[in-house]
Parts: structure tokens; sequence; C-alpha cells
């Protein structure tokens, strides 16, 4: 398994043991020089999105992944976790339904894990 891989599973692993939903996985490497990838995914509320930045960052922190930033924590609506090669994006349902990344990263291959 690669890096990549390995940080994608790891953040994906992470949310799904928070309950996050719809966590999809879009690769961006051909489009963007930004990232490899994006990984996005919904909480119902306020604490859940939250629980779910904080599964990630512990998780790919205990596997020597360093984030280099974070925006978006205290508000809850939509939380950024940059991690060099993968963004993660935790957003709660109405966020992600106006801001539409999927649609915005069209051109990006949806994976599956």
């Amino acid at each position: 398994m690669s890096i990549i891989e390995t940080m994608i599973k790891t953040s994906v692993d992470a949310l799904e043991d928070k309950k996050g939903e719809d966590v999809k996985i879009i690769d961006i490497s051909e489009v963007s020089p930004i990232a490899d990838c994006f990984i996005l995914a919904s909480g119902s509320n306020r604490s859940q999105v939250q629980a779910m930045a904080d599964a990630v960052a512990e998780k790919m922190h205990k596997e020597g992944f360093a984030m280099k930033q974070i925006e978006g924590y205290d508000g809850a609506n939509w939380i950024l976790m940059d991690f060099v090669d993968i963004v993660v994006h935790i957003f709660d349902r109405e966020s992600r339904n106006f801001y539409d990344l999927e649609r915005i990263w069209k051109d990006g291959k949806v994976i599956e894990l």
C-alpha cells in the first residue's frame, strides 16, 4: 500500500468510526497541484463534525502523518484538514449541499477504497 493509500484508508476509517455519512474520495491529482485527493464526509451536527475531525487528527498522528493546517473547527459547519497530499473536508449536511465540492471537482475521479 502506498503512503497516499495509507493516508486515505486511515482518514476514511476515522470518519466511519464516528459514523460519518456519504464519505467520498475524489482523486484530483490530474486536475490540480494542490493535493492528490480530497476526502469528503458529512455529519449531522456540530458535535459529530468536530468528533470526526478529532478522530482523523488522532489516527493520522498515530500513523505519523502531520497535519499542515486545519480551518473551520470552531464553527464546525465545514472543517478543512490539510495533510498536504490529501485534504479532508468534513461538513454539516447543509454546508455540503451548499458548497457542492463534488460538482466543483467533477473532473476528478471518484475512487473506491
